[in-house]
Parts: C-alpha cells; sequence; structure tokens
C-alpha cells in the first residue's frame, strides 16, 4: 500500500508504484515516474521526466532530475532513468539529459553517499559507488563497479572504466581504463581490492597484471600496445583493456614514475655514512618488488 504523508505535494499527473512510501515535504512533480517499493525521505524531490525503477531510497533533500546546468537550455529537457537498488543519499543532485531526446542513466545496486552530483547526460552502470561529495561533469561514463572516493571530480567527457578505484580528492581529466587504481590523477597498480571482491580468480588477476604491464611497463608505443594487447588478451577481464584503450577523446591517465635523475640515499648500516643509489639503480629494485607482488 502507498504512504503519502500529508505535507507531501505529489501531482497526480505522477505514476506510483506499489508499496511507495513518500516522506514529509517530499515534491513529485508532474510526469514522475516512481516504481514499487521506492522510499522518498523528508524533502525529497522527484521532478518531472525522471523514471525510478524498484526498491531505490532517496534519502533527505535529495533532488532528483533536476534540469541541466548549462548555458543554453533545451525545452522541456531530456530525460532522467534511474534502476532498481540504488540508494542515493541526503542532498544528492541528479540533473537530466540536456538536449530533448537525451537521457542521463543510473542502473542498478548503486550507492551514492552524501552531496554528490551526478551531471546531466552522464552514464552510471551498476554497483557503483560515489562517496560523500563525488562530481561528475556533464556527459561522465562511469562503469560497473567502479568506486570515486570522497570529494573525486570528474571533467566532463571523462570515463571511468569498469571496476578502477579514484582516490579521495583526485581531479580526473583524462579517462581512467579499468581495473586500476589513481591517486592524485596517477595510476598507482591494479585496484586488487575491488577485484578480489568483485570474485576475479586468480588466473584472471595475472592476466590482468601481464596486461597492465604492457600498457604502463614496457615502454612500447601506444600502437604496439593496443596491438599486443588484441593479440595476447582477447578473453577474460583483461580483454576489456583493448575495447577500453581503443576508444576515447581525451587520453588516459599515466602511471606514477619517479622523476629521472633522481639521487637517493640509502642508509648503510656497515658504515656510518650513507651511500647513494642512482634512479637506475633504483628502478631496477622497484621493478623487483613489483614482479614479486
Amino acid at each position: 500500500m502507498t504512504k503519502i504523508h500529508y505535507t507531501a505535494l505529489v501531482d497526480p499527473r505522477a505514476e506510483l508504484g506499489r508499496n511507495v512510501a513518500i516522506g514529509p515535504f517530499c515534491l513529485v512533480e508532474a510526469g514522475a515516474v516512481i516504481g514499487d517499493d521506492c522510499k522518498l525521505e523528508a524533502r525529497a524531490v522527484v521532478k518531472s521526466r525522471t523514471t525510478l525503477g524498484c526498491n531505490n531510497s532517496i534519502c533527505e533533500g535529495a533532488v532528483i532530475g533536476g534540469t541541466a546546468q548549462h548555458l543554453q537550455l533545451h525545452e522541456p529537457g531530456g530525460m532522467l532513468t534511474i534502476g532498481d537498488n540504488n540508494r542515493i543519499r541526503e542532498n544528492v543532485t541528479i540533473h537530466r539529459g540536456w538536449a530533448n531526446h537525451a537521457t542521463t542513466v543510473i542502473k542498478d545496486n548503486n550507492v551514492l553517499m552524501v552531496s554528490s552530483h551526478v551531471g546531466h547526460d552522464c552514464q552510471v552502470g551498476s554497483r557503483c559507488i560515489l562517496v560523500n561529495h563525488v562530481l561528475l561533469g556533464g556527459f561522465v561514463q562511469v562503469n560497473d563497479g567502479a568506486y570515486l572516493g570522497g570529494a573525486a571530480a570528474v571533467v566532463q567527457h571523462c570515463r571511468i572504466g569498469r571496476l578502477a578505484m579514484v582516490g579521495a580528492m583526485t581531479k580526473i581529466s583524462q579517462d581512467v581504463p579499468p581495473y586500476v587504481t589513481v591517486v592524485d590523477a596517477q595510476v598507482i597498480g591494479l585496484n586488487r581490492d575491488g577485484l578480489r571482491n568483485s570474485g576475479v580468480t586468480l588466473a584472471d588477476m595475472l592476466q590482468l597484471k601481464a596486461a597492465y604491464r604492457v600498457i604502463y611497463r614496457q615502454g612500447l608505443r601506444w600502437v604496439e600496445v593496443l596491438a599486443t594487447l588484441e593479440s595476447d588478451f582477447t578473453t577474460g577481464p583483461a580483454a576489456d583493456f583493448t575495447c577500453f584503450l581503443k576508444s576515447g577523446q581525451r587520453g588516459f591517465v599515466q602511471e606514477r614514475r619517479v622523476p629521472h635523475k633522481t639521487t637517493l640515499k640509502l642508509a648503510n648500516h656497515s658504515h656510518s655514512e650513507p651511500v647513494e643509489a642512482n634512479d637506475g639503480q633504483f628502478a631496477q629494485d622497484r621493478q623487483r618488488l613489483r614482479d614479486a607482488a
């Protein structure tokens, strides 16, 4: 049975499914569609041309389906489609598509934490996590299982690959390949925790490590990287690299590197004076540690 608090404003032209709960001071505009078992907490707003699937939770103060933040607005503007089992926390904002035919899409089983923002025409896959204050510019694509840390900001038209992890307060202005971890706008390795939690097998993990070395460690030209990926990694998760890296218009986040001509002071326990190690020696030692890992 649908329950609507007496202070809520629900336009009679909105469509409500079964067992919908609408809390105090909520607003549901004409043309909004709210699926079965959805719950709107106090002051939540669902704008027109917005469709919610089943079992979505919209928390206090969230505004779902606002018009695009753009200097040139279309009338009536695009649409917003949200799938099933999403948790949209307090004060989240999600904008509809910009052009009349365009649609912002958020699929299933996502968590959008407090005050995160999804801009117009974004495409968010399933099982993604956007931590507090994450900002997605217009036309951003976030693929399944991606994790964006608190206050991470993604520039418009960028893509975040499947099961990628973006560290807190990181600005992303280029595409993030699948399965990697990015901190301070630099790739620091594979997202091992995310891969393990998603059930990736040991064999697939080894394949991903081999593909990662091809992309970032072997010093190949870009055409050689793509050719090697396409010929050597045709199955399993590593095959996703080829498709992702062949497309995109903003370039790709690069791996973190030790600056050239770096001299490190290494403690020598058999002498009172430290000894120096040049950058070549350090790179070799660092590579051995990576291979061992």
